[in-house]
């Protein structure tokens, strides 16, 4: 299966605003739950980089994707540019218990 990675700057007065509307996304994405879609977003060190990977389909359905689309240009300082990835593997640490 391929992935796409998304990789795009924001302008510094953007970042903000550009990650309350990706969380608005995870939102509507915990609220609905599409089957087979694997989703990440980074916010990197220098706070106007973001990267998004995505695995599966659905997330281009939802309405708080659609609203995020639809206002990017207006945050955009380089990108979006877009490449095409292979998994090669991946981890999760199992989940902690509390009380034993």
């Amino acid at each position: 299966m391929t992935t796409a990675v998304i990789r795009y700057q924001t302008t510094p007065e953007a970042a903000d605003e550009n990650q309350r509307l990706v969380e608005n996304v995870f939102a509507e994405l915990a609220a609905t739950a599409p089957a087979g879609l694997r989703y990440s977003t980074f916010r990197l060190a220098d706070g106007v980089t973001f990267v998004h990977v995505v695995d599966g389909e659905g997330v281009t359905d939802l309405a708080a994707f659609q609203e995020f689309q639809r206002t990017l240009g207006e945050r955009l300082a380089v990108g979006p540019n877009r490449e095409d990835a292979t998994l090669v593997g991946s981890y999760s640490a199992p989940a902690l218990t509390v009380g034993g």
